[in-house]
């Protein structure tokens, strides 16, 4: 960095919202520029004492057990991401004409002159997944990345390392970090889907959809959207961009001139090659895509659009998506016993995920539920019906799933298990065993958020498929 963005710290009072990963980072990096850091959290566990204690060594002040007083003489707010937008905290910054901004923002405003593009992408579902698949791609062009943001290492530090530390990143982007950073500039950036979640933090999907959309704002070459939904196409017409930036398309169907889609098993681009109008450029084979289910595959597309609009080659695309492995407890194949699969996609915490789990297979039974979100299942339960063979429920909010099931799918059979403890995901495993028949996918796609049985959702996806071994142990 230069000394212009150094020097703009020094002297600044900064409240830094949160004991969290990014809150700590964001307080290092600013009192290391010689901001003056005061670190305010609500709580005052045994893990927030010994992390205040650690930067109340450094020289930054920490403040618990209190997250709505604003600090005397504080010119910004560094947010955490969870924190809601109408938090006291901000509503005493919005009093006293104190801008409220997140790490992303922070780490925007960090960056040098020459420093690495960025890479945006964020959606629904798929965000991680894809984020991965892309830096996999980059690397495979030779090109010093890392997939940062809202996983891995956090984005302020990895902007600290300095301006030739990297080519290019692969950012992921939740729609609580786009809320907060306003400077956000990508070189391009897609929203892979769109579908109702946090509306409890966001207020509406109105809201949701718009904070999604800002990764569009100033994109200098592609504004990636997925096809098949429309709304982030129309974030797209929306967004305020630079002069010739494109907006490309990604499908799974053959794509039109300015998309990227599938022709006969094979990932095809008709965006970025000479001829729109009649030539197209393979880019890998669906076999390349691990695991090869139709929504993974569009995020396969995404990655690849990304990784084209930054000028990679076709042969990075396909190297990359060869190589990447996809984290645990997203559509795993955990096990065959008794010539039925088992698939944990404990990840699918929600219903537009399960929805495209679902999709993936053509005989179910279905294990779901969990806590629900204020969500609904009668969508879901309508476009899945034809693939169930039968559905084990478990958790809080099973219920939801067992009436949308009895409206529009009555034929199917329903084991409803009234149980939370440490067995019961043993249980559903035997039960889901029972109502399969050869050839069958026993996937676990809760639809439901994991918290009312598990400690997150890993730990779900690990139950599962220790009780799925205990099975296939048995058979």
């Amino acid at each position: 960095m230069g000394s212009q963005e150094v020097t703009s710290w020094q002297g600044r009072n900064v409240t830094v919202a949160g004991l969290g990963v990014s809150g700590v980072s964001a307080a290092r990096a600013l009192a290391g520029l010689g901001a003056s850091v005061t670190v305010v959290d609500g709580g005052s566990s045994e893990s927030h004492r010994e992390r205040a204690a650690a930067l109340e060594g450094e020289g930054i002040s920490v403040r618990l057990d209190d997250a709505a007083t604003l600090p005397d003489g504080t010119d910004l707010v560094v947010t955490s991401p969870g924190w809601k937008p109408d938090s006291p905290l901000f509503a005493a910054a919005a009093a006293a004409g104190v801008d409220v901004v997140g790490d992303v923002e922070i780490a925007w405003r960090l960056r040098g002159p020459d420093a690495a593009p960025w890479l945006g992408i964020t959606g629904t579902n798929g965000k991680t997944t894809t984020t991965q698949m892309l830096a996999s791609i980059l690397t495979a062009a030779g090109l010093r990345t890392a997939a940062v943001g809202n996983i891995g290492t956090p984005i302020v530090d990895v902007v600290l390392e300095g301006d030739d530390a990297y080519d290019v990143l692969a950012v992921e982007l939740s729609s609580y970090q786009l809320h907060w950073a306003p400077s956000l500039r990508a070189h391009s950036a897609t929203v892979l889907n769109l579908a109702p979640d946090h509306l409890d933090w966001h207020g509406s999907m109105e809201a949701y959809a718009a904070d999604k959309g800002r990764i569009y704002e100033g994109n200098q070459v592609a504004c990636v959207y997925n096809a098949a939904d429309k709304a982030t196409e129309d974030l797209v017409r929306a967004a305020d961009v630079e002069e010739g930036c494109r907006a490309i398309g990604f499908t799974l169907n053959a794509p039109a001139p300015s998309q990227l889609g599938v022709v006969d098993g094979i990932l095809v681009d008709r965006a970025f090659v000479p001829d729109r109008q009649k030539q197209a450029q393979e880019l890998a084979e669906i076999s390349d895509v691990k695991p090869p289910a139709p929504h993974n595959i569009a995020n396969a597309l995404a990655a690849a659009a990304l990784a084209r609009a930054y000028g990679v080659p076709a042969t990075a695309v396909r190297d990359g998506l060869r190589a990447f492995r996809p984290d645990a407890h997203r559509i795993e194949h955990v096990a065959d016993v008794a010539e039925v699969a088992y698939v944990d996609d404990s990840k699918a915490t929600n219903t537009h995920a399960a929805e495209a789990s679902l999709a993936a297979y053509a005989s179910i039974v279905w294990i779901a539920g969990g806590l629900a979100k204020g969500a609904t299942f009668d969508e879901l339960v309508t476009k899945s019906a034809k693939r169930l063979r039968g559905v084990v429920l478990i958790g809080a909010d099973r219920a939801l799933i067992r009436e949308a099931l009895a409206r529009h799918a009555p034929e199917v059979p329903v084991v409803d298990l009234d149980r939370t403890d440490t067995g019961a995901m043993s249980e559903a495993v035997r039960q889901a065993a029972r109502l399969a028949e050869p050839g069958d996918t026993v996937l676990m796609a809760p639809a439901c958020a994991s918290m009312d049985m598990f400690t997150n959702y890993n730990k779900r996806g690990d139950a599962f498929a220790d009780a799925v071994r205990e099975l296939g142990a048995s058979a």
